[in-house]
């Protein structure tokens, strides 16, 4: 009998098993609330990462795309000059056949780099024009003139176009018409 006595948990020790039990689901549920934490930190630290590796491979592409820009900059002048220079000359000068081949050679290299000329005509265009004044026309809002060319590089803005913009002639005010009211107050300064 006494053995029987050893086998089966005490009172006292029957009521310290829910007292454990409570406590260790406790520490489980602790447990499992740092578990989620920690994951979602680390699931922070990996998307931080991966816009970190985006962005670096986007600067990274911009900066090979954009190498040039500085010597393509620079040779935007010598070409401009070269075609003022080709619009007074004449064209059957063996000098000026040269001349148009250097410009257009350097044209070649300069689109092969992503370089564009930006168009100046029709409609005026803020994000690709810069206005330096304006002339009166029948229409507002139009390019009149180009002052000098523009250009982009991979869908960037390198120079502005500058550019003459027209304004609407301004029409004068029509005389206001003599009404009801007038005429009477005529009258009566004839009256008087």
């Amino acid at each position: 009998m006494a053995d029987e006595k050893s086998d089966e948990p005490s009172k006292a020790e029957s009521k310290k098993v829910p007292k454990k039990t409570a406590e260790l689901e406790k520490q489980l549920e602790e447990a499992r609330q740092k578990a989620d934490e920690y994951l979602d930190m680390a699931r922070r630290v990996q998307a931080d990462f991966e816009n970190y590796r985006r962005r670096t491979e986007r600067e990274a592409e911009d900066r090979r795309k954009y190498a040039t820009l500085d010597l393509v900059k620079e040779l935007l002048n010598t070409v401009d000059d070269l075609g003022r220079a080709l619009e007074n000359a004449d064209p059957e000068d063996p000098l000026t056949v040269g001349v148009k081949g250097v410009r257009d050679n350097l044209v070649k290299i300069m689109e092969a780099q992503g370089v564009k000329e930006i168009p100046s005509e029709g409609r005026f265009d803020p994000e690709f024009h810069e206005a330096l004044a304006t002339v009166e026309a029948d229409e507002d809002g139009m390019v009149a003139m180009t002052a000098q060319k523009g250009y982009t590089m991979h869908d960037r803005v390198i120079r502005y176009a500058k550019v003459i913009v027209t304004k609407k002639k301004e029409q004068p005010a029509p005389a206001p018409e003599e009404g009801p009211a007038d005429n009477a107050q005529e009258i009566e300064n004839k009256e008087q």
